[in-house]
């Protein structure tokens, strides 16, 4: 099986007309997905079905036995909790490709992964968040010439506009609209609409160091006038056509951190969208208002960074001691 999932165990009897038809809703059922969603889950699959050959035992169709073996053999090679959840998923996922009854439907599987949960602990490992203060530190730290503009504007956008790193590399041109008051940025697709309706959301321009100022220094330095906002550099100064990739935006974050006397390894792609959130919540700012920025969908997810600013703001244990 290759690293992407395709629909696997249709008929192969069907009329020779439906062919074209057939490929092309073959192409949308795997446009249910997110690209990267596919291959992870092809990867995870293929994990799977190598552990199944090597046991003997079948992979599609699996029992529940097999794949509740498959989770206690991976959590004992230290695979987390999380991962194994989306293990099993992909492998839900290749049986309803397949018409397939779902094996991880069984009791037996999803006992298993809770017990590993329950053993293991589930909790997720934080980044640290770039808040404000530290962002400014990074941003001034961006060399002269092209790769430090692209980066003070990376650095800059990413936080005030709460980005996903996805989205933030998926940024063009067309995407941006300037106004006397900040920058207006349609997001056309996100982790949250993957649908692609769409959201705009507004940038608003920074008394200390401005993201629209920034992003305006970087596009026009770089001769960039349509196409991909944050695109790669080769060695040679000459940037490129291409758009960085969201492995890219963690390595500047990190490489930043670092410049500015920060552990590196506490930073992520995420510490910008994270920042940005614990930031507006310590200055009090409206949980509506923040997720205006950010689209979250649930206000209980936000809920947690407000929690983290304010957890010595009228202290219970204030003055006792």
């Amino acid at each position: 099986m290759s690293t992407d999932l395709t629909v696997v165990g249709a008929p192969t009897s069907l009329p020779a007309a439906l062919g074209p038809d057939l490929r092309a809703a073959v192409d949308l059922a795997k446009a249910e997905k997110a690209a990267s969603t596919r291959k992870a889950y092809g990867i995870d699959f293929r994990l799977f079905k190598e552990w199944c050959e090597v046991k003997g035992v079948c992979a599609l169709p699996a029992s529940p036995e097999a794949v509740a073996a498959f989770l206690a053999a991976e959590s004992g090679h230290g695979t987390k909790p999380s991962t194994l959840a989306r293990r099993v998923a992909a492998i839900r996922y290749a049986h309803k490709l397949a018409q397939l009854d779902t094996p991880t439907d069984s009791e037996a599987v999803k006992a298993t992964l809770r017990g590993i949960r329950r053993t293991v602990g589930a909790a997720k490992v934080r980044k640290a968040p770039a808040i404000a203060a530290k962002v400014r530190a990074m941003a001034a730290l961006a060399p002269a010439g092209l790769k430090g503009l692209r980066d003070r504007a990376l650095l800059l956008l990413g936080f005030a506009g709460a980005f996903r790193r996805s989205e933030l590399v998926a940024l063009d041109v067309a995407d941006l609209a300037e106004t006397e008051s900040g920058l207006l940025v349609t997001i056309r697709r996100s982790k949250t609409d993957q649908e692609g309706e769409g959201v705009t959301i507004a940038i608003a321009r920074g008394d200390v160091t401005c993201p629209a100022h920034a992003l305006r220094e970087w596009l026009d330095a770089a001769g960039i006038e349509k196409g991909p906002i944050f695109r790669s550099i080769n060695r040679a100064g000459r940037v490129s056509g291409e758009r960085l990739t969201d492995r890219s935006v963690a390595n500047i974050v990190k490489d930043y951190a670092g410049r500015a006397g920060f552990d590196p390894s506490s930073f992520s792609g995420h510490s910008l969208r994270s920042g940005f959130l614990t930031s507006a919540a310590a200055k009090g700012a409206s949980i509506f208002k923040m997720m205006d920025v950010s689209r979250h969908k649930s206000v209980d997810t936000l809920r947690g960074y407000v929690r983290d600013a304010e957890l010595f703001k009228d202290h219970a244990g204030a003055g006792l001691l």
